[in-house]
C-alpha cells in the first residue's frame, strides 16, 4: 500500500487509516484486534483512536475504553514497531474527559501519561488536540459560525505554552510529531507560527472532516495543507456510512451507526439523501463500489495524507482496503465533480 509522508516528521504512514472509535461498543476488544491483524496484512501501518473513544454513544463510563482495546493487541503481539499510533487529548467542550476543560500545558503531561498507560506502550508516534479551546466551525457549526469572542493574544500566549508542554515530551521520548483536528487556516497558521517564535514540536497533520459530501478544506485549509506541508488525515471519508448508499430509502440497518444517532451528528437530510443518489449513480454507471470510489477519491486530492475510515464488520474492512488499489479514471472524476456541482454542501 502506498505510504506518504507525515509532513515534515520523516514518518511515512499508509494511504488509508484504520479508525478504532467504534472498538469498545459496536465493536468487541476481539473485533477490534481481528481488524488490526487484517489491516497490517492489507499493508496499513497506521491507527487511529483518542482517549476519548468509544463513541455511539460517547459515555463516562466507556472513556478510554479504545485506547486499552488497543494495548490489550500490543501486549498480546508485540508488534508496537510495525503501527504508526496516532491518539488525541481531548478539548474544551468534551466534557467526558476532565470535565469538559480546555488544553493546557498542565493537562498535557497527564493526558499522555494516561494514553501510554492505557495503550501499553512507551511513546505515541503522533499526538493531536482534538479540539481547539476557541472552538471550531466542524461538526455542522459552519452555519452559525462566529469568532469575534475570541481573544487573539491570550490564543497565541495558550499555543505557545502548549508547546513548550509538548517540547518536554518529546524530549522524554514519548511522542513523536504533533498534529491537530477540527481546526481553521487561521488557527493552523498560528502553530506553525509559534513554533517558529519559541520552538516546540511543528503542526505535521490536520485531521478535519472531509469527503464527497464535506469539502469545507477545499479552500484556505487546502491552501494551508499544501504550502505548509500539514497532510490532511480525513475523518468521516464515507460521511458516516451515507456514500455506502446503506441509508437510501429510508433504510435503518441494525447496529448500523444510524441505528445508535438518529441525525448522524447532523449529517442526516433531505439534500444529504439527493446527494448520495448523485453519488450512487457515479458509481453504477462505471461499475465501481461506492465505498470504495469515495475512498478513492479522497487519496486523489493534492492534501490528503491519509484517508481514516472506520468498520464495524469484517466485510466493511475488506471493501474499505480494496480502494488502495482503485485508480479513478477522467471519465469517474469529471462526474463526481459534477455532482457536487449539483449537490454542493448538502449538510
Amino acid at each position: 500500500m502506498e505510504r506518504r509522508a507525515l509532513g515534515r516528521t520523516g514518518i511515512d504512514v499508509s494511504v488509508l487509516c484504520l479508525g478504532s472509535m467504534t472498538w469498545g461498543t459496536q465493536n468487541t476488544a476481539e473485533e477490534g484486534h481481528d481488524q488490526i491483524d487484517r489491516a497490517l496484512d492489507a499493508g496499513i501501518n497506521f491507527i487511529d483512536t483518542a482517549e476519548m473513544y468509544p463513541v455511539n454513544p460517547i459515555s463516562a463510563e466507556t472513556i478510554g475504553r479504545t485506547e486499552r482495546i488497543i494495548g490489550l493487541w500490543f501486549e498480546r503481539d508485540a508488534r508496537r514497531s510495525d503501527v504508526v499510533l496516532a491518539t488525541k487529548h481531548s478539548g474544551a467542550g468534551m466534557g467526558h474527559v476532565r470535565e469538559g476543560a480546555e488544553i493546557t500545558a498542565q493537562t498535557i503531561p497527564e493526558a499522555i501519561e494516561g494514553s501510554l498507560r492505557r495503550l501499553k506502550t512507551d511513546y505515541i508516534d503522533l499526538y493531536q488536540f482534538h479540539w481547539p479551546n476557541r472552538g471550531s466551525y466542524m461538526f455542522r457549526q459552519n452555519w452559525g459560525y462566529d469568532p469575534s469572542g475570541q481573544d487573539p493574544a491570550a490564543v497565541r500566549q495558550n499555543m505557545e505554552d502548549c508547546l513548550g508542554a509538548l517540547q518536554d515530551q518529546v524530549d522524554r521520548g514519548v511522542i513523536r510529531a504533533f498534529g491537530l483536528s477540527n481546526e481553521s487556516a487561521w488557527g493552523t497558521g498560528q502553530w506553525l507560527a509559534a513554533a517558529e517564535r519559541v520552538g516546540g514540536p511543528r503542526v505535521a497533520s490536520m485531521q478535519n472532516e472531509y469527503s464527497l459530501m464535506c469539502r469545507l478544506y477545499d479552500t484556505d485549509m487546502a491552501e494551508t495543507s499544501v504550502n505548509e506541508d500539514v497532510g490532511l488525515l480525513a475523518f468521516s471519508p464515507l460521511a458516516a456510512g451515507l456514500l455506502t448508499g446503506k441509508y437510501q430509502g429510508g433504510a435503518v440497518p441494525e447496529g448500523s451507526r444510524l441505528s445508535l444517532n438518529a441525525d448522524l451528528g447532523g449529517r442526516k437530510t433531505e439534500r444529504a439523501f439527493a446527494a448520495v443518489d448523485a453519488y450512487l449513480t457515479v458509481a453504477k454507471r462505471h461499475d465501481l463500489d461506492p465505498s470504495q470510489m469515495a475512498l478513492a477519491w479522497c487519496l486523489t486530492r493534492p492534501f490528503m495524507c491519509s484517508a481514516i475510515f472506520g468498520a464495524t464488520t469484517m466485510a466493511q474492512l475488506e471493501i474499505a482496503l480494496g480502494a488502495a488499489d482503485l485508480s479513478l479514471n477522467d471519465e469517474v472524476m469529471a462526474d463526481l465533480d459534477a455532482a457536487h456541482r449539483a449537490h454542493p454542501m448538502p449538510y
